[in-house]
């Protein structure tokens, strides 16, 4: 079992800033990846940013220059530091892990609850 707990998010006037949290909990031997995806209403769910076991990201077009991925490896949490924020970043944003599971070895992937991040004035 692996739980993954986001926290941050909430309403935020246009050109502001908010953090999202994410931390991985449970049976996981090895984290690959870590990172956040969202989905606006009516929308496919899309890459916001990634980040790999090696501190390589990836960040979609929509949000290069305004967001910053980062994590605590000790605490297997991954932040999502988001600024200038626009009405088109209304969403829900999931937290996504690539992981390898102990004693199988098996590389597996979850998703998050998801939180709502809502830009408006």
């Amino acid at each position: 079992q692996v739980q993954l707990v986001e926290s941050g998010g909430g309403l935020v006037q246009p050109g502001g800033s908010l953090r999202l949290s994410c931390a991985a909990s449970g049976s996981i031997f090895k984290i690959n990846e870590m990172g956040w995806y969202r989905q606006a209403p009516g929308m496919q769910r899309e890459l916001v940013a990634t980040i790999g076991n090696g501190g390589d990201t990836k960040y979609g077009d929509a949000v290069k220059g305004r967001f910053s991925i980062s994590k605590d490896n000790a605490k297997n949490t991954v932040y999502l530091q988001m600024n200038s924020l626009k009405p088109e970043d209304t969403a829900v944003y999931y937290c996504a892990l690539n992981a390898i599971a102990p004693m199988t070895y098996n590389t597996f992937g979850s998703w998050g609850q998801g939180t709502q991040v809502t830009v408006s004035s």
